[in-house]
């Protein structure tokens, strides 16, 4: 029964780069029809010659129930779900253009990461201010690297939507032998988690880099941990979210291990390139340095305290020197933990 419902209704996957072929290897692996979206036809054409996104995930082989194509209108044809991948920035562009290609019982979920740059708004909050708030919404979020998913090494992540029954059935059509999927009701706080360890990961880079070693690592993601559940509870979220994998979990990969693209941007910038030079060195978007901003401007819009995330900030927008800025956490007048 479960394999058959996986097989009822394709769903689209929109965005193919890294994150968004990786997830749509793990649906179509786990028995769901799946269609990948990219907006280069050139590209497109290349993948499905190869069975793979030789540019972007060279090690994840195309499972035969895996399609990709270039013509939006059709890959969102007669699907129920519908997943984008892409950077924070382009979330509201793609949004407004899938827009009018949706049926009303079409579903529609994200793997999006940040706070838009302009309004400070989180995804789940462009989502409902152009489609609605009628349509079933939900985020998919957690530790996870796309190379390790798209070879098949285990993995776990969260999926979360206010319409529980969603959340269970993307857990359902994620989930294999090598991929478990949890739930959550907790949008809020899923996203803000997201959002919020980009800026952290960077920051960890930039410590390591500058060879400030492990325990100031530690600190920065114990301390980091703090920041992130303040800003979310303020925003409503729950707080034992960020204790899951969508908090803890995504801060401690992306804060610890060089698949990273935002640590890898603060261990170049550590090692004296300037931004251009490291963006232009790690080849994708690194989503931290536009979440520094946005996260800055969250966090005195709700009057939240976020040393370490202001910290990051004036070191890639105020050109502070990173010796500088740790100096000054370390003088921080004496607190309790738990403030």
């Amino acid at each position: 029964m479960a394999a058959h419902s996986k097989q009822a209704a394709p769903i689209a996957v929109l965005g193919a780069g890294s994150w968004g072929t990786a997830l749509a290897i793990q649906f179509a692996r786990s028995g769901k029809r799946t269609r990948l979206w990219g907006r280069d036809p050139a590209r497109v054409a290349a993948m499905l010659a190869e069975r793979c996104n030789a540019r972007y995930l060279p090690g994840g082989a195309f499972p035969d129930t895996l399609s990709a194509g270039s013509d939006l209108a059709a890959a969102v044809r007669g699907a129920l779900d519908v997943l984008l991948v892409v950077p924070s920035q382009g979330f509201r562009a793609l949004l407004e253009e899938l827009a009018p290609l949706l049926t009303p019982t079409m579903r529609l979920a994200w793997a999006t990461k940040g706070f838009e740059s302009a309004s400070g708004k989180l995804p789940h909050q462009v989502a409902r201010e152009i489609l609605g708030s009628d349509r079933s919404i939900a985020v998919l979020s957690g530790p996870t690297f796309a190379r390790e998913v798209g070879v098949g090494l285990p993995t776990a992540m969260t999926v979360a939507s206010p319409d529980a029954a969603f959340a269970a059935a993307l857990a359902r059509d994620l989930s294999s032998a090598n991929f478990r999927a949890y739930t959550s009701t907790d949008i809020v706080g899923v996203e803000v988690g997201g959002a919020v360890k980009n800026v952290l990961a960077v920051g960890a880079g930039l410590s390591d880099g500058l060879g400030f070693g492990a325990n100031t690592r530690v600190a920065l993601i114990t301390r980091g941990l703090a920041e992130m559940t303040r800003l979310g509870v303020a925003l409503g979220a729950s707080r034992e979210t960020f204790m899951g994998l969508a908090g803890l979990g995504d801060l401690v990969l992306s804060c610890t291990d060089d698949q990273s693209r935002n640590r890898r941007f603060g261990l170049l910038l550590a090692a004296g390139r300037s931004a251009e030079q490291a963006h232009a060195e790690i080849g994708q978007v690194v989503e931290g340095v536009l979440a520094a901003e946005a996260v800055r401007r969250v966090a005195a819009r709700e009057r939240v305290e976020m040393p370490l995330c202001a910290g990051v900030y004036q070191i890639l927008y105020e050109g502070l020197p990173a010796r500088d800025v740790v100096r000054a956490l370390m003088t921080r007048p004496i607190k309790a933990e738990a403030e």
